[in-house]
């Protein structure tokens, strides 16, 4: 017969499990809490508001503004993300449009790393928004090299930061673009997520055109072609690894100003 454990194991075990629990919810607790906004305005845009002029800048101007945005645009600027990458959506995320005003204490420079923090706390606390992060498996894409050597031009002006880009249907620019960013930026233009496999380091100054509708004729070579061309870089289809954020709960009104 298996011997029953004394009474000090079995009260051993219990303080162990205490402490472990004890301990987890003073991990928790240690966390800094995210920066916030020194102001911030957050409404409702009028009934009249056109879904397809939204906009939104932070840098340079010393604040965020959005304008006629969805909270799915806000959610990808706060996290990172392109669209593809938010689960669990409910149908109003990306009809229901805002203006948002938003400016940072005195002497924080918003850039991308200073926005994003500041901006998932707002909507944690206008939105009430809760969400976890996954890695899901999906078709994509892997951004590799498609030869020896790529054919890339390093970054020489500092200017933006990698803040600059311009990027429209059958244009791709920009300056100090990481290959990680790249990535993300083709996942916009391919349809599909895209990591970054390159294995390169640095920043880099890109700019490419390209067919947008293969289907249709034009002069310009689709995107995987262009991309080649002006990068040496190459789109293989593969089975990726996506971060996703999940939406756990969020409101549709914002609360009050």
């Amino acid at each position: 017969m298996r011997p029953q454990p004394t009474i000090p194991q079995r009260f051993r075990y219990l303080l162990l499990c205490s402490l472990l629990i004890l301990w987890s919810r003073g991990a928790s607790a240690q966390r800094p809490p995210l920066p916030s906004f020194e102001v911030a305005s957050v409404r409702p845009a009028p009934p009249e508001a056109d879904p397809n002029g939204g906009f939104w800048s932070y840098a340079g101007i010393g604040r965020f503004t959005a304008t006629h945005v969805s909270l799915a645009v806000l959610i990808q600027l706060a996290y990172g993300i392109d669209d593809i990458q938010i689960a669990n959506k409910p149908g109003w995320l990306e009809t229901n449009l805002y203006d948002v005003e938003a400016k940072p204490e005195e002497g924080i420079v918003l850039t991308r790393d200073e926005l994003q923090p500041r901006l998932q706390n707002l909507l944690q606390q206008r939105f009430h928004l809760v969400v976890h992060v996954e890695t899901r498996s999906t078709s994509g894409y892997a951004l590799v090299v498609a030869g020896h050597a790529p054919n890339l031009k390093p970054t020489t002006n500092e200017k933006y930061g990698g803040d600059f880009v311009d990027i429209s249907p059958g244009q791709m620019r920009g300056v100090h673009w990481t290959m990680p960013q790249l990535a993300k930026y083709l996942s916009r233009a391919a349809g599909f997520p895209v990591v970054d496999q390159t294995g390169i380091a640095g920043s880099y100054d890109i700019a490419f055109s390209y067919n947008p509708k293969p289907e249709t004729d034009s002069t310009l070579p689709p995107l995987d072609v262009a991309l080649k061309q002006a990068t040496g870089l190459l789109l293989k289809s593969h089975k990726v690894p996506v971060e996703t954020v999940v939406i756990d709960s969020v409101e549709k009104v914002p609360t009050a100003n």
